[in-house]
């Protein structure tokens, strides 16, 4: 992050803007909204800036800035000339004095941004780019505006009313979010929307006079194999609700900052013979914390159900007499193949396929290898990379072709993916010279040859 972005409550607080032309009017228009008291410092003053600044009780000053300017005791200062230098000075003193300052379109000399705004007042949403694109900042914007009901200001102004008496009822601060959650998600916001105060009112007196303290519940959340775009909708909401979140090795980093943000993290990621915490633990924890109210997101990549010991995780939920939900995910087989253009299935080359886990046991992958060695099916291997040489002499051993194709898919779906392709016969020797990292995917079939005329990334 690097701008830190707040919202300054700026009534009857002095402003100083430099400058008399229509940039100045607009950053005008803005304070004048927040409730500023506006001087303006420039040769010439725009008639309707003059204006502006005389219905707000500010003040015109028709001189050059000069420092002396500063004296008073301005809340924060706008340098909105159309002379590079003159911005600079302006910038120069203000730094002098820690005083706020923005040079508008001028990165360097600027102490704070002025983002692109969504006026719900009193909720109010701003888009920054620290400089780099206003045009992108607007545009996103746009976007918002179509997305977010006027009403939203009408339930957040209700919602103040209520706020001191739902605090003393529920004091508990982590309850008294669900509270507000739960209502949020009932007919309360198309009551206020309609502006049916009374039904409202009704509404939040029920929910006050049933509320019981919350029972704790877990959502078991497939986060794909690593592009954020890639997780479902509810994947999303629930990640933002939770009170806890424990994730393991395979979730990404913007995944993850997806969660809602004062969420505690617990990571118990496991990698091949360096378990942070081993899966007896896991479970443990997930029935320890639901127990103490909390809603629990166990987020782990891909899905939960395919060689991700959801299963096991749920049993232990369900012995403790735990609530929880399953969000499915899209597993690495389907997203790793998508996006390294390999098709699972083809007509022509394979009319099925079969996942399966390369882990090791005792040196060797236990793998029903006669029905491996099949012609027309795809074969996909989770964790097979340190077994790769075992499993490729294996299949070979069996009856399968050493020259049958074989790929293998590192990072699938995020910006360092690495797509390697090779046979059966000379796979092996490739993972050390392309330096191939776990997480990798494995997959071994005559549709690998489809990737160099159907790859897209």
């Amino acid at each position: 992050m690097d701008i830190f972005p707040i919202s300054l409550k700026l009534k009857q607080q002095i402003c100083l803007i430099v400058g008399g032309g229509s940039i100045a009017y607009r950053k005008a228009v803005l304070l004048s909204q927040a409730g500023a008291v506006l001087h303006i410092v420039a040769p010439q003053i725009d008639e309707q800036l003059q204006q502006l600044v005389k219905t707000h009780q500010g003040e015109l000053f028709f001189d050059v800035f000069k420092p002396t300017v500063l004296e008073q005791p301005y809340r924060l200062v706008i340098a909105a000339t159309d002379q590079p230098n003159v911005n600079r000075h302006v910038f120069e003193e203000c730094e002098a004095r820690n005083l706020l300052v923005n040079s508008v379109d001028d990165i360097p000399h600027c102490r704070f941004m002025v983002p692109a705004i969504v006026d719900r007042a009193p909720l109010l949403i701003s888009i920054a780019s620290n400089g780099t694109s206003p045009v992108l900042s607007r545009q996103i914007r746009t976007q918002l505006e179509t997305l977010i009901p006027h009403g939203m200001g009408k339930l957040a102004k209700f919602s103040g009313q209520w706020r001191k008496q739902v605090k003393a009822h529920i004091p508990n601060p982590e309850q008294r979010r669900i509270f507000w959650e739960d209502l949020y998600a009932s007919s309360l916001k198309e009551q206020v929307f309609n502006d049916n105060l009374d039904a409202a009112n009704l509404l939040i007196e029920q929910a006050l006079q049933t509320w019981q303290t919350p029972k704790g519940e877990v959502y078991l959340v497939g986060a794909g194999p690593g592009d954020p775009e890639l997780l479902t909708l509810k994947a999303l909401r629930l990640m933002q609700q939770a009170d806890v979140v424990i994730y393991d090795r395979l979730v990404s980093e913007p995944i993850l900052n997806l969660c809602r943000r004062d969420a505690e993290r617990v990571y118990v990621g496991k990698a091949r013979s360096n378990h942070a915490v081993p899966q007896e633990g896991i479970n443990a924890l997930l029935v320890e914390y639901a127990q103490q109210g909390k809603r629990v997101c166990r987020l782990k990549g891909g899905d939960p159900f395919i060689f991700g010991r959801g299963g096991e995780e749920i049993q232990e939920l369900v012995d403790a007499n735990v609530t929880f939900q399953v969000v499915p995910g899209i597993t690495a087989a389907s997203g790793c193949s998508a996006y390294a253009g390999i098709p699972l299935t083809h007509r022509d080359y394979a009319q099925s396929v079969r996942f399966l886990t390369g882990h090791l046991k005792e040196g060797s992958p236990e793998l029903p290898w006669k029905e491996l060695v099949y012609e027309n099916q795809t074969l996909v291997l989770y964790m097979g990379l340190v077994g790769l040489e075992t499993i490729s002499q294996k299949l070979i051993e069996h009856g399968q072709r050493p020259t049958m194709p074989i790929a293998l898919i590192s990072k699938g779906t995020t910006p360092e993916q690495k797509v390697v392709v090779g046979t059966l016969a000379d796979i092996a020797s490739k993972v050390i010279e392309h330096e191939i990292q776990a997480p990798t995917l494995t997959i071994i079939g005559e549709v690998v040859n489809l990737r160099e005329k159907l790859k897209w990334q």
